[in-house]
């Protein structure tokens, strides 16, 4: 498993479903990836010049959206992550 270091967050994405407004599904190429994802994992935070750690507003299991072109895609056996900074995450959905 990752263990994502400083205040980078890792996230599986959650692919739905996209279909156009005529009902037609498209394929995995057609479609456009999701930028909302669940958390697995989290880094201690981020450190100040003065050495205090600020600790993430997400923790693991949370669903967030993020900006579109974030991060680093990393694959481990068959599953992909991303890899982004906690500053990158737009919102939590609750």
């Amino acid at each position: 498993m990752l263990k994502p270091l400083g205040n980078r967050v890792i996230i599986q994405r959650v692919e739905s479903e996209q279909t156009t407004k005529s009902g037609i599904v498209l394929t995995d190429k057609a479609k456009e990836k999701s930028n909302e994802g669940k958390v697995i994992a989290v880094g201690p935070g981020r450190i100040l010049d003065n050495g205090t750690v600020i600790t993430p507003e997400v923790k693991e299991g949370d669903t967030v959206v993020f900006e579109q072109y974030a991060g680093s895609e990393v694959q481990v056996g068959e599953d992909k992550y991303l890899v982004i900074s906690e500053e990158e995450i737009l919102a939590i959905v609750q």
